[in-house]
Protein backbone atom coordinates (compact mmCIF):
# COMPACT_ATOMS: atom_id res chain seq x y z
CA UNK A 1 0.00 0.00 0.00
CA UNK A 2 2.82 2.36 0.92
CA UNK A 3 4.60 1.63 -2.32
CA UNK A 4 1.47 2.35 -4.40
CA UNK A 5 0.89 5.71 -2.68
CA UNK A 6 4.51 6.66 -3.12
CA UNK A 7 4.44 5.73 -6.80
CA UNK A 8 1.26 7.79 -7.41
CA UNK A 9 2.83 10.81 -5.71
CA UNK A 10 6.00 10.59 -7.77
CA UNK A 11 4.04 10.18 -10.97
CA UNK A 12 1.92 13.32 -10.22
CA UNK A 13 4.99 15.42 -9.42
CA UNK A 14 6.61 14.31 -12.66
CA UNK A 15 3.55 15.37 -14.66
CA UNK A 16 3.53 18.83 -13.00
CA UNK A 17 7.24 19.23 -13.78
CA UNK A 18 6.69 18.45 -17.45
CA UNK A 19 3.70 20.76 -17.63
CA UNK A 20 5.56 23.73 -16.14
CA UNK A 21 8.54 23.11 -18.39
CA UNK A 22 6.53 23.44 -21.59
CA UNK A 23 3.41 25.51 -20.90
CA UNK A 24 3.76 27.84 -17.91
CA UNK A 25 6.84 30.06 -18.37
CA UNK A 26 5.51 33.38 -16.92
CA UNK A 27 8.53 35.69 -17.40
CA UNK A 28 8.53 35.41 -21.18
CA UNK A 29 6.45 34.12 -23.97
CA UNK A 30 7.86 31.04 -25.59
CA UNK A 31 6.83 28.99 -28.48
CA UNK A 32 5.03 25.75 -27.61
CA UNK A 33 7.35 22.78 -28.13
CA UNK A 34 6.24 19.49 -29.43
CA UNK A 35 6.59 16.50 -27.03
CA UNK A 36 8.04 13.58 -28.95
CA UNK A 37 7.66 9.86 -28.21
CA UNK A 38 11.42 9.63 -27.63
CA UNK A 39 11.28 12.18 -24.79
CA UNK A 40 8.33 10.42 -23.21
CA UNK A 41 10.27 7.10 -23.33
CA UNK A 42 13.39 8.64 -21.73
CA UNK A 43 11.42 10.26 -18.91
CA UNK A 44 9.50 7.04 -18.37
CA UNK A 45 12.67 4.96 -18.06
CA UNK A 46 14.17 7.44 -15.60
CA UNK A 47 11.00 7.22 -13.54
CA UNK A 48 11.16 3.41 -13.47
CA UNK A 49 14.84 3.45 -12.40
CA UNK A 50 14.11 5.82 -9.54
CA UNK A 51 11.13 3.74 -8.52
CA UNK A 52 13.19 0.47 -8.59
CA UNK A 53 15.98 1.94 -6.45
CA UNK A 54 13.49 3.19 -3.92
CA UNK A 55 11.78 -0.24 -3.93
CA UNK A 56 15.04 -2.04 -3.17
CA UNK A 57 15.77 0.36 -0.33
CA UNK A 58 12.34 -0.14 1.15
CA UNK A 59 12.50 -3.95 0.69
CA UNK A 60 15.88 -4.14 2.43
CA UNK A 61 14.62 -2.12 5.32
CA UNK A 62 11.42 -4.18 5.50
CA UNK A 63 13.17 -7.58 6.40
CA UNK A 64 12.03 -8.88 9.75
CA UNK A 65 14.69 -7.85 12.24
CA UNK A 66 15.49 -8.61 15.86
CA UNK A 67 17.99 -6.90 18.13
CA UNK A 68 20.36 -9.13 20.12
CA UNK A 69 23.17 -8.48 22.59
CA UNK A 70 26.40 -9.27 20.75
CA UNK A 71 28.10 -10.60 23.88
CA UNK A 72 25.58 -13.44 24.00
CA UNK A 73 26.48 -14.65 20.49
CA UNK A 74 29.11 -17.23 19.55
CA UNK A 75 30.78 -16.17 16.31
CA UNK A 76 33.16 -18.36 14.28
CA UNK A 77 35.18 -17.86 11.11
CA UNK A 78 34.78 -20.16 8.10
CA UNK A 79 38.12 -21.92 7.57
CA UNK A 80 39.71 -24.47 5.28
CA UNK A 81 41.47 -27.07 7.40
CA UNK A 82 42.31 -30.80 7.59
CA UNK A 83 38.95 -32.48 8.20
CA UNK A 84 38.83 -35.93 9.77
CA UNK A 85 35.48 -37.64 10.25
CA UNK A 86 35.42 -39.64 13.46
CA UNK A 87 33.13 -40.85 16.22
CA UNK A 88 33.59 -40.92 19.98
CA UNK A 89 32.86 -44.23 21.69
CA UNK A 90 33.52 -45.79 25.09
CA UNK A 91 35.40 -49.09 25.18
CA UNK A 92 36.27 -51.58 27.91
CA UNK A 93 39.72 -53.07 28.45
CA UNK A 94 39.55 -56.88 28.26
CA UNK A 95 42.29 -59.56 28.22
CA UNK A 96 43.70 -60.29 24.79
CA UNK A 97 43.73 -64.02 25.58
CA UNK A 98 41.26 -65.78 27.85
CA UNK A 99 40.96 -69.48 28.70
CA UNK A 100 37.60 -70.59 30.07
CA UNK A 101 37.18 -73.14 32.85
CA UNK A 102 34.38 -75.61 32.15
CA UNK A 103 33.58 -78.59 34.37
CA UNK A 104 34.45 -81.74 32.40
CA UNK A 105 32.58 -83.80 35.01
CA UNK A 106 29.86 -82.77 37.41
CA UNK A 107 29.83 -83.13 41.17
CA UNK A 108 29.79 -81.42 44.55
CA UNK A 109 32.66 -79.15 45.57
CA UNK A 110 34.70 -80.64 48.42
CA UNK A 111 37.74 -78.33 48.23
CA UNK A 112 38.36 -74.80 46.91
CA UNK A 113 42.09 -74.28 46.44
CA UNK A 114 42.13 -70.85 44.73
CA UNK A 115 39.81 -67.86 45.07
CA UNK A 116 38.78 -65.45 42.29
CA UNK A 117 41.53 -62.92 41.52
CA UNK A 118 44.38 -65.27 42.41
CA UNK A 119 47.45 -65.58 40.19
CA UNK A 120 47.74 -69.21 39.03
CA UNK A 121 50.24 -71.37 37.18
CA UNK A 122 49.41 -73.95 34.54
CA UNK A 123 48.29 -77.23 36.15
CA UNK A 124 47.63 -75.68 39.56
CA UNK A 125 44.50 -77.16 41.25
CA UNK A 126 41.62 -74.71 41.59
CA UNK A 127 38.88 -76.88 43.10
CA UNK A 128 38.00 -80.54 43.69
CA UNK A 129 34.66 -82.24 43.04
CA UNK A 130 33.15 -85.41 44.44
CA UNK A 131 30.87 -87.72 42.44
CA UNK A 132 30.10 -91.15 43.97
CA UNK A 133 28.12 -92.39 40.96
CA UNK A 134 30.98 -91.47 38.66
CA UNK A 135 33.44 -93.39 40.81
CA UNK A 136 31.25 -96.52 40.72
CA UNK A 137 30.88 -96.21 36.97
CA UNK A 138 34.63 -95.82 36.55
CA UNK A 139 35.27 -98.85 38.74
CA UNK A 140 32.82 -100.92 36.70
CA UNK A 141 34.45 -99.85 33.44
CA UNK A 142 37.91 -100.63 34.81
CA UNK A 143 36.85 -104.16 35.80
CA UNK A 144 35.26 -104.76 32.40
CA UNK A 145 38.33 -103.53 30.53
CA UNK A 146 40.67 -105.55 32.72
CA UNK A 147 38.65 -108.71 31.97
CA UNK A 148 38.80 -108.00 28.25
CA UNK A 149 42.54 -107.40 28.43
CA UNK A 150 43.01 -110.70 30.26
CA UNK A 151 40.98 -112.57 27.63
CA UNK A 152 43.08 -111.06 24.87
CA UNK A 153 46.28 -112.05 26.62
CA UNK A 154 44.96 -115.60 27.19
CA UNK A 155 44.10 -115.92 23.48
CA UNK A 156 47.55 -114.66 22.54
CA UNK A 157 49.11 -117.19 24.92
CA UNK A 158 47.12 -120.01 23.33
CA UNK A 159 48.30 -118.98 19.88
CA UNK A 160 51.88 -119.01 21.10
CA UNK A 161 51.40 -122.46 22.64
CA UNK A 162 49.90 -123.85 19.42
CA UNK A 163 52.77 -122.37 17.46
CA UNK A 164 55.26 -124.02 19.81
CA UNK A 165 53.44 -127.37 19.65
CA UNK A 166 53.51 -127.32 15.84
CA UNK A 167 57.20 -126.48 15.81
CA UNK A 168 57.85 -129.33 18.26
CA UNK A 169 55.90 -131.80 16.15
CA UNK A 170 57.74 -130.72 13.03
CA UNK A 171 61.06 -131.08 14.84
CA UNK A 172 60.15 -134.61 15.98
CA UNK A 173 59.27 -135.59 12.41
CA UNK A 174 62.54 -134.14 11.17
CA UNK A 175 64.41 -136.07 13.83
CA UNK A 176 62.59 -139.33 13.01
CA UNK A 177 63.34 -138.93 9.30
CA UNK A 178 66.93 -138.15 10.14
CA UNK A 179 67.13 -141.62 11.74
CA UNK A 180 64.71 -143.41 9.40
CA UNK A 181 66.28 -142.36 6.10
CA UNK A 182 69.67 -144.15 6.58
CA UNK A 183 67.90 -147.23 7.95
CA UNK A 184 65.62 -147.31 4.89
CA UNK A 185 68.64 -147.22 2.53
CA UNK A 186 70.48 -149.93 4.55
CA UNK A 187 67.45 -152.22 4.68
CA UNK A 188 66.92 -151.86 0.94
CA UNK A 189 70.50 -153.06 0.35
CA UNK A 190 70.13 -155.90 2.82
CA UNK A 191 66.79 -156.91 1.28
CA UNK A 192 68.31 -156.99 -2.19
CA UNK A 193 71.08 -159.24 -0.88
CA UNK A 194 68.52 -161.46 0.83
CA UNK A 195 69.86 -160.79 4.26
CA UNK A 196 66.52 -159.52 5.66
CA UNK A 197 63.01 -160.61 4.88
CA UNK A 198 60.64 -158.80 2.61
CA UNK A 199 58.23 -158.17 5.48
CA UNK A 200 60.89 -156.45 7.55
CA UNK A 201 61.95 -154.25 4.58
CA UNK A 202 58.37 -153.29 3.71
CA UNK A 203 57.76 -152.17 7.31
CA UNK A 204 60.84 -149.94 7.21
CA UNK A 205 59.77 -148.60 3.82
CA UNK A 206 56.19 -147.86 5.01
CA UNK A 207 57.41 -146.05 8.14
CA UNK A 208 59.80 -143.92 6.13
CA UNK A 209 57.23 -142.96 3.46
CA UNK A 210 54.58 -142.23 6.14
CA UNK A 211 56.82 -139.78 7.94
CA UNK A 212 57.73 -138.10 4.65
CA UNK A 213 54.02 -137.48 4.01
CA UNK A 214 53.53 -136.49 7.63
CA UNK A 215 56.35 -133.92 7.33
CA UNK A 216 54.79 -132.52 4.16
CA UNK A 217 51.33 -132.12 5.69
CA UNK A 218 52.65 -130.78 9.00
CA UNK A 219 54.87 -128.28 7.21
CA UNK A 220 51.98 -127.01 5.04
CA UNK A 221 49.73 -126.69 8.10
CA UNK A 222 52.49 -124.88 10.00
CA UNK A 223 52.93 -122.33 7.20
CA UNK A 224 49.21 -121.61 7.00
CA UNK A 225 48.83 -121.40 10.76
CA UNK A 226 51.88 -119.17 10.99
CA UNK A 227 50.38 -116.64 8.52
CA UNK A 228 47.05 -116.71 10.33
CA UNK A 229 48.84 -116.44 13.68
CA UNK A 230 50.69 -113.29 12.59
CA UNK A 231 47.41 -111.61 11.60
CA UNK A 232 45.67 -112.73 14.80
CA UNK A 233 48.53 -111.55 16.97
CA UNK A 234 48.50 -108.11 15.30
CA UNK A 235 44.75 -107.81 15.89
CA UNK A 236 45.12 -108.92 19.49
CA UNK A 237 47.96 -106.47 20.13
CA UNK A 238 45.89 -103.65 18.60
CA UNK A 239 42.86 -104.57 20.72
CA UNK A 240 45.03 -104.78 23.80
CA UNK A 241 46.55 -101.34 23.13
CA UNK A 242 43.08 -99.82 22.68
CA UNK A 243 41.83 -101.43 25.86
CA UNK A 244 44.85 -100.19 27.80
CA UNK A 245 44.30 -96.67 26.42
CA UNK A 246 40.62 -96.88 27.33
CA UNK A 247 41.56 -98.06 30.78
CA UNK A 248 43.92 -95.12 31.14
CA UNK A 249 41.17 -92.76 29.92
CA UNK A 250 38.71 -94.23 32.40
CA UNK A 251 41.20 -93.69 35.20
CA UNK A 252 41.65 -90.06 34.06
CA UNK A 253 37.91 -89.48 34.38
CA UNK A 254 38.41 -89.28 38.11
CA UNK A 255 41.30 -86.84 37.55
CA UNK A 256 38.77 -84.50 35.90
CA UNK A 257 37.11 -84.08 39.27
CA UNK A 258 40.07 -81.83 40.12
CA UNK A 259 39.75 -78.62 38.05
CA UNK A 260 43.18 -77.22 37.16
CA UNK A 261 44.46 -73.99 35.60
CA UNK A 262 44.94 -74.44 31.82
CA UNK A 263 47.51 -71.61 31.54
CA UNK A 264 49.47 -69.11 33.60
CA UNK A 265 47.36 -66.05 34.41
CA UNK A 266 44.80 -64.50 36.73
CA UNK A 267 41.80 -66.51 37.87
CA UNK A 268 38.25 -65.11 37.77
CA UNK A 269 35.35 -67.18 39.10
CA UNK A 270 31.99 -66.71 40.67
CA UNK A 271 31.47 -67.46 44.35
CA UNK A 272 32.51 -71.08 44.99
CA UNK A 273 31.61 -72.86 48.23
CA UNK A 274 32.09 -76.37 49.57
CA UNK A 275 29.01 -78.49 48.95
CA UNK A 276 27.99 -76.44 45.92
CA UNK A 277 26.84 -78.57 42.98
CA UNK A 278 28.55 -78.10 39.63
CA UNK A 279 26.94 -79.60 36.52
CA UNK A 280 28.89 -81.29 33.77
CA UNK A 281 29.92 -78.69 31.17
CA UNK A 282 29.10 -75.77 33.48
CA UNK A 283 31.39 -72.72 33.13
CA UNK A 284 33.21 -72.21 36.40
CA UNK A 285 35.29 -69.18 35.45
CA UNK A 286 38.22 -68.08 33.33
CA UNK A 287 41.96 -67.50 33.42
CA UNK A 288 43.18 -64.28 31.77
CA UNK A 289 46.70 -64.07 30.39
CA UNK A 290 48.40 -61.15 32.11
CA UNK A 291 50.13 -58.31 30.27
CA UNK A 292 48.18 -58.51 27.00
CA UNK A 293 44.99 -56.48 26.60
CA UNK A 294 42.57 -55.32 23.92
CA UNK A 295 39.66 -52.89 23.97
CA UNK A 296 36.11 -54.07 23.22
CA UNK A 297 33.93 -51.28 21.84
CA UNK A 298 30.13 -51.24 21.29
CA UNK A 299 29.24 -49.09 18.24
CA UNK A 300 25.85 -47.96 16.90
CA UNK A 301 24.71 -50.14 14.00
CA UNK A 302 24.41 -47.07 11.70
CA UNK A 303 28.20 -47.22 11.39
CA UNK A 304 28.33 -50.94 10.56
CA UNK A 305 29.10 -50.34 6.88
CA UNK A 306 31.82 -47.79 7.68
CA UNK A 307 33.82 -49.67 10.31
CA UNK A 308 36.55 -51.71 8.62
CA UNK A 309 39.43 -53.82 9.87
CA UNK A 310 42.53 -51.63 10.09
CA UNK A 311 40.80 -48.34 11.00
CA UNK A 312 42.70 -46.38 13.65
CA UNK A 313 41.61 -44.82 16.91
CA UNK A 314 43.16 -42.67 19.61
CA UNK A 315 42.77 -42.63 23.37
CA UNK A 316 44.34 -40.69 26.22
CA UNK A 317 45.60 -42.51 29.32
CA UNK A 318 47.30 -40.59 32.13
CA UNK A 319 47.91 -37.62 29.83
CA UNK A 320 49.50 -39.71 27.05
CA UNK A 321 47.96 -40.48 23.64
CA UNK A 322 47.91 -44.06 22.38
CA UNK A 323 47.01 -45.47 18.98
CA UNK A 324 44.78 -48.49 18.45
CA UNK A 325 43.55 -50.34 15.38
CA UNK A 326 40.46 -52.42 14.59
CA UNK A 327 41.40 -56.13 14.62
CA UNK A 328 38.05 -57.92 14.67
CA UNK A 329 34.45 -56.95 13.94
CA UNK A 330 31.76 -59.15 15.49
CA UNK A 331 29.11 -60.03 12.86
CA UNK A 332 26.07 -59.92 15.15
CA UNK A 333 23.99 -56.86 16.09
CA UNK A 334 22.30 -56.76 19.50
CA UNK A 335 20.16 -53.92 20.85
CA UNK A 336 21.14 -51.72 17.91
CA UNK A 337 24.90 -52.15 18.49
CA UNK A 338 27.74 -54.32 17.21
CA UNK A 339 31.06 -55.09 18.91
CA UNK A 340 34.59 -54.33 17.74
CA UNK A 341 37.89 -55.52 19.21
CA UNK A 342 40.74 -53.00 19.03
CA UNK A 343 44.41 -53.59 19.88
CA UNK A 344 47.14 -51.14 20.84
CA UNK A 345 49.43 -50.55 17.85
CA UNK A 346 52.60 -50.24 19.90
CA UNK A 347 53.05 -51.23 23.53
CA UNK A 348 50.20 -51.64 25.98
CA UNK A 349 50.07 -48.64 28.37
CA UNK A 350 51.35 -49.27 31.87
CA UNK A 351 48.75 -49.51 34.57
CA UNK A 352 45.93 -50.64 32.28
CA UNK A 353 43.69 -53.18 33.98
CA UNK A 354 40.89 -55.44 32.84
CA UNK A 355 37.50 -53.72 33.09
CA UNK A 356 38.88 -50.19 32.71
CA UNK A 357 36.82 -47.82 30.51
CA UNK A 358 38.51 -45.81 27.75
CA UNK A 359 37.21 -42.93 25.63
CA UNK A 360 38.11 -43.62 21.99
CA UNK A 361 38.17 -41.36 18.94
CA UNK A 362 37.61 -43.77 16.03
CA UNK A 363 38.58 -42.40 12.61
CA UNK A 364 36.16 -43.17 9.76
CA UNK A 365 38.60 -42.69 6.89
CA UNK A 366 41.47 -40.49 5.68
CA UNK A 367 41.63 -36.75 6.47
CA UNK A 368 41.28 -34.13 3.68
CA UNK A 369 41.34 -30.34 3.30
CA UNK A 370 37.76 -29.11 3.64
CA UNK A 371 35.83 -25.88 4.23
CA UNK A 372 34.49 -26.17 7.78
CA UNK A 373 32.73 -24.39 10.63
CA UNK A 374 32.71 -25.37 14.32
CA UNK A 375 29.88 -27.43 15.76
CA UNK A 376 27.31 -25.30 17.60
CA UNK A 377 23.77 -25.00 18.88
CA UNK A 378 22.53 -23.44 15.63
CA UNK A 379 22.19 -26.93 14.10
CA UNK A 380 19.30 -27.80 16.41
CA UNK A 381 17.34 -24.83 14.99
CA UNK A 382 18.34 -25.01 11.33
CA UNK A 383 19.19 -28.65 10.66
CA UNK A 384 22.27 -27.32 8.87
CA UNK A 385 20.19 -25.84 6.03
CA UNK A 386 20.84 -22.16 6.87
CA UNK A 387 22.55 -19.86 9.35
CA UNK A 388 23.22 -16.18 10.06
CA UNK A 389 26.25 -14.66 8.30
CA UNK A 390 27.76 -11.39 9.56
CA UNK A 391 27.86 -8.49 7.10
CA UNK A 392 31.46 -7.28 7.20
CA UNK A 393 31.92 -3.80 8.70
CA UNK A 394 28.38 -3.63 10.08
CA UNK A 395 26.59 -4.56 13.25
CA UNK A 396 24.18 -6.96 11.57
CA UNK A 397 23.87 -10.51 10.27
CA UNK A 398 21.52 -11.99 7.68
CA UNK A 399 20.03 -15.41 7.15
CA UNK A 400 21.67 -17.44 4.36
CA UNK A 401 20.98 -20.86 2.86
CA UNK A 402 23.93 -23.30 3.13
CA UNK A 403 24.66 -27.01 2.71
CA UNK A 404 26.62 -29.04 5.26
CA UNK A 405 28.20 -32.46 4.74
CA UNK A 406 30.07 -34.73 7.13
CA UNK A 407 30.71 -33.89 10.77
CA UNK A 408 32.91 -34.83 13.65
CA UNK A 409 32.76 -33.79 17.26
CA UNK A 410 34.42 -30.43 16.46
CA UNK A 411 33.46 -29.36 12.92
CA UNK A 412 30.86 -29.53 10.15
CA UNK A 413 32.03 -29.87 6.56
CA UNK A 414 30.68 -26.99 4.40
CA UNK A 415 29.61 -28.04 0.90
CA UNK A 416 28.15 -24.73 -0.34
CA UNK A 417 26.88 -21.29 0.71
CA UNK A 418 29.95 -19.98 2.55
CA UNK A 419 33.40 -18.67 1.70
CA UNK A 420 36.71 -18.77 3.56
CA UNK A 421 36.99 -15.89 6.04
CA UNK A 422 33.27 -15.22 6.46
CA UNK A 423 31.98 -15.02 10.01
CA UNK A 424 28.91 -16.91 11.12
CA UNK A 425 26.84 -17.22 14.28
CA UNK A 426 27.09 -20.79 15.63
CA UNK A 427 25.31 -20.41 18.98
CA UNK A 428 21.66 -21.34 19.51
CA UNK A 429 19.01 -19.46 17.52
CA UNK A 430 16.26 -19.99 20.08
CA UNK A 431 15.89 -16.25 20.78
CA UNK A 432 15.92 -15.20 17.11
CA UNK A 433 12.37 -16.27 16.31
CA UNK A 434 11.52 -16.29 12.59
CA UNK A 435 13.49 -13.12 11.85
CA UNK A 436 15.77 -13.01 8.81
CA UNK A 437 18.06 -10.28 10.11
CA UNK A 438 19.63 -9.56 13.47
CA UNK A 439 21.34 -6.41 14.71
CA UNK A 440 23.17 -5.45 17.88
Amino acid sequence: MFFCEWYACCHTQLQILIYNQYYHKMDKKIEKKKITAKKILVWGMLSLIVVFILYLTISANSKSTVKIEYDKLSVATVKKLPFQEYIIEMGEVVPNRTFYLDAVEGGNIINVFKESGAIVKKGMPILELENANLKLNVLSQENSLNEQINRVRTTRLQLDQNFLAQKTALAEIENFLHVQKPKFYRDSILFNKGIISKQEFEKTQADYRYNLKRKQFTNESFKKDSASRVLQLEQLRSSERNMIENLSGVKQILDNLIVKAPIDGQLYTGQLQEGQNINKGERIGQVDVLGTYKVRVPIDEIYLSRIKKGLNAKTDINGESYLLTVRYIYPTVENGEFMVDMEFINEVPEGVISGQSLRLRIELGQSSEELAIPVGGFYNNTGGNWLFVLNEGTNEAEKRTIELGKKNIEYYQVLSGLEVGEKVIISSYDSFGDNERIVW
